[in-house]
């Protein structure tokens, strides 16, 4: 899978998307995320995907097994290369997205990575304990929906970067650890909670990070996104 730092496409429409992407030369690993999809559906994932861009389709599935089966059927006919759902909908709806993610796919296609949202990058542990009721740490959670997805047969999870190594060591290399909450040092946090920079993210275990304001935002973006990329393949 392309492991070049994933790009948001935090728009709200299809010309702020193109305009966007129209400053860069190079082919992109992207996320078309529910705000952007909810305006422009499944028209906006084929135009970013015919100008050549890889594609995270982050709608976070999360409803009864048989339905979300369905969705993911329709939704594997797009052609992405990257989808989620959440991990609390359980074992049986993990295992249903999957079935539906191949059952969909073209044949003699490649299927997308299938992965779980675990805890959001802006839940924070005291959140968590009192509004969900889950008497773990935060780490304790998301370390056994990690497994209970690795189980479902899922490719890897959603995780904050402070889980990853955690995850790392518990469900192996290959199991994706991709990492949401990235900021360039000194950027601010807007409404996530557990973050980190780039550089970090490498070394803390992530497989893949999702980069969003800090590109989308800056006064140049391109150049702002090659700073991203040379801190991301640091060694």
């Amino acid at each position: 899978m392309n492991t070049k730092p994933i790009i948001a496409l935090d728009f709200p429409s299809e010309k702020d998307v193109m305009g966007f992407l129209a400053q860069f030369e190079e082919k992109l690993f992207v996320k078309i995320g529910m705000e952007l999809y909810m305006q422009e559906g499944p028209r906006i994932v084929h135009q970013v995907k015919s100008d050549g861009h890889d594609i995270f389709l982050d709608l976070k599935l999360h409803d009864i097994p048989n339905t979300v089966k369905s969705a993911m059927k329709g939704l594997a006919r797009l052609g992405v290369d990257l989808v989620n759902v959440h991990a609390a909908g359980g074992c049986a709806m993990m295992e249903g997205a999957l079935e539906g993610l191949e059952a969909g796919t073209v044949a003699g296609g490649k299927r997308a990575a299938l992965i779980a949202v675990t805890q959001l990058t802006s839940t924070t542990e005291l959140q968590m304990q009192n509004e969900q009721k889950i008497g773990l740490s935060l780490q304790e959670s998301v370390l056994h929906y990690a497994q209970l997805s690795k189980q479902a047969g899922l490719n890897g999870v959603v995780c904050s970067v402070h889980e990853a190594h955690a995850i790392r060591e518990a469900c192996g290399e290959d199991f994706l650890r991709v990492t949401p909450g990235i900021r360039m040092l000194g950027g601010e946090a807007h409404d996530q909670k557990r973050i980190a920079t780039p550089d970090g993210a490498k070394k803390d275990g992530s497989s893949l990070i999702v980069v969003g304001r800090a590109i989308t935002g800056a006064d140049n973006p391109v150049i702002a996104y090659k700073k991203v990329c040379e801190l991301w393949e640091e060694k």
